[in-house]
């Protein structure tokens, strides 16, 4: 592929080399389109807020022309530069959507129902999502349904939504067609989860496309590289979780998993031996999403929910007490469960020893008696299944992001680009 000062401009304003924040334009005549809408994560700041100029200040989000809300303090004013925009959600992950109530309404917000769906559930108290400027903070600004395979277009470029194998329901790619050129964006996906076939057809759709791009998460971390190991599948997960569960009989047992995944813990509910009981918040956001009606208790500090069965609530205080009855849901009052207890972390918050709090957490459940156990399954590729996704797809430009070693992901197909933020590339 030859770069050329004219045609489509795909500019990288933010996430390429760290995990998360990503943020590209891509622009064709006069019309735009941006994704993602997150934010970068780094709580290792302590910031005083997470207002839009203190984002800005931090380089936590882009200086962008006719993109943000201009109720929001500090925010540039809007300059109509462009005659038809857009911006589209890949997944819910907050990396991906946490900005999203920032985005101006003049432009339209796309992402797949299951996405919005979880969006404008997991932000009905507000502590989701960064508020939007002049609502209540448990507002969530106008989402447009796409469904997968449906396509809209955007002045002269036209998107069409491919699901993918994530750890979070509503995962999509991106397949994006120009007048001069095909361009995929992976969004984030893997090989190893509950649909490996989703992630492979969006790969077939995208055979021979002028550019990849590409997260990186799995060549992120060199001294992985060097000693690879087959990840876990989410169905090993499910089978070491039982397992975990059978040999803790007579111990009280919980649990805790990232409020997105809702498969994982439709799965969780399925396979356990024991009677799994959920907070009331999961337990209502897994009815509303999937329609099932599962046991739950109400923590200390829970509100009542009059939607949920009160035939299905099981006391907090029989719950504390347990001996081996129920495996348990928990995401705070660490402090009350009984000493000896069996706690399995998956991939719930905190995520991981890159924030503060997870170190905290760990002292926390020790100083209680609390013993830790990880079972995790990561969401994205491994280094082997990114080669392998590069090689279905060979694209004739790559241009990885979303890693903190980008450099790590060869294209031997054709072309790389490794794009600094900010950087525009102009196909032909």
């Amino acid at each position: 592929m030859v770069l050329k000062d004219k045609q489509t401009r795909v500019t990288y304003h933010k996430g390429v080399d760290t995990i998360g924040g990503t943020n590209i334009e891509i622009a064709y005549g006069d019309a735009h389109i941006f994704f993602d809408l997150g934010t970068e994560y780094r709580p290792e700041l302590d910031l005083p807020d997470e207002s839009y100029q203190t984002l800005i200040q931090n380089h936590l989000i882009s200086e962008l022309d006719d993109f943000y809300d201009e109720h929001l303090t500090g925010a540039p004013r809007w300059k109509g530069k462009f005659q038809h925009s857009a911006a589209f959600i890949s997944h819910l992950h907050l990396d991906h959507t946490k900005m999203v109530n920032f985005v101006d309404q003049r432009i339209p917000v796309y992402s797949t129902p299951a996405t919005i769906k979880l969006l404008k559930r997991l932000n009905r108290d507000g502590n989701f999502l960064l508020p939007a400027a002049g609502h209540p903070k448990e507002y969530l600004r106008p989402l447009t349904e796409l469904p997968v395979h449906h396509k809209v277009k955007v002045g002269e470029i036209e998107v069409e939504f491919y699901p993918v194998d994530h750890d979070a329901d509503g995962a999509v790619a991106f397949l994006i067609h120009t007048p001069d050129a095909f361009i995929v964006y992976t969004g984030d996906l893997r090989l190893h989860g509950y649909h490996p076939e989703w992630t492979r057809a969006m790969m077939k759709a995208a055979v021979g496309c002028d550019l990849l791009i590409s997260e990186g998460v799995g060549v992120s971390f060199p001294q992985d590289l060097d000693k690879p190991r087959k990840p876990w599948s989410e169905q090993l997960l499910i089978e070491k979780l039982v397992d975990l569960v059978k040999n803790a009989a007579g111990r009280p047992t919980t649990f805790n998993t990232y409020p997105g995944n809702i498969s994982r813990l439709e799965a969780i509910c399925d396979a356990q031996p024991r009677t799994v009981v959920l907070t009331a918040d999961r337990a209502w956001l897994l009815q509303q999403i999937t329609g099932r009606k599962v046991n739950y208790y109400y923590s200390p500090s829970a509100k009542p929910l009059p939607e949920l069965d009160p035939s299905l609530e099981v006391d907090y205080q029989t719950l504390l007490a347990d001996k081996g009855t129920y495996l348990w849901q928990v995401e705070d009052h660490f402090e009350n469960l009984q000493p000896n207890t069996l706690y399995i972390h998956s991939d719930a918050e905190p995520l991981g020893d890159f924030d503060p709090a997870y170190q905290k957490f760990l002292d926390m459940l020790a100083a209680h008696h609390v013993e830790f156990v990880r079972l995790a399954c990561s969401g994205h590729a491994t280094a082997a299944e990114l080669d392998e996704i590069v090689a279905g797809i060979k694209p004739q430009l790559l241009t990885p992001i979303h890693s903190f070693h980008p450099e790590n992901l060869k294209n031997p197909f054709g072309s790389r680009v490794l794009p600094q933020n900010g950087q525009t590339l102009v196909l032909h």
